[in-house]
């Protein structure tokens, strides 16, 4: 009798709803990255995308600990020369609440060929609505 191995025809992707309102950033990504992995499911393998959905309301409700707000800073370079462009963490939860998170959840997801396509799957809104009622999502918590 040999390992059972999910195939492609076997998987059905589900959608799922996170609320982040007043939610640790931390404690939600990693609720959200392991929805997006599979890593619920029994029939789990990490070289498998299950095509799971994930949408994030209230991105911009969420919660800091410590002085993170203050001190935490995001880099990104843009490939010229003297183009590292840094912002604190404060004025881009204020302009992109949605960045913020989408940054925790991508960091949490496998450096490898299925992240991209993890992370494409995943949906934030700042606010608490959205336009996927018609694919039925299950609300879950993030604590």
């Amino acid at each position: 009798m040999g390992t059972h191995v999910p195939s492609g025809n076997d998987i059905q992707p589900r959608w799922f709803v996170v609320n982040a309102d007043g939610v640790v950033l931390g404690r939600l990504a990693t609720r959200v990255a392991t929805l997006l992995r599979g890593k619920d499911r029994e029939e789990f393998a990490p070289f498998v995308d299950f095509g799971d959905h994930v949408i994030v309301l209230n991105a911009a409700k969420i919660r800091w600990t410590g002085k993170k707000l203050d001190q935490k800073v995001y880099r990104h370079y843009t490939g010229y020369p003297g183009g590292l462009k840094e912002v604190g963490a404060r004025k881009l939860s204020e302009t992109k609440p949605d960045q913020v998170i989408r940054e925790a959840v991508m960091g949490m997801l496998p450096k490898n060929k299925l992240r991209k396509r993890m992370a494409a799957r995943l949906l934030i809104y700042t606010d608490d609505r959205h336009p996927h009622e018609a694919q039925k999502p299950v609300s879950v918590g993030a604590k």
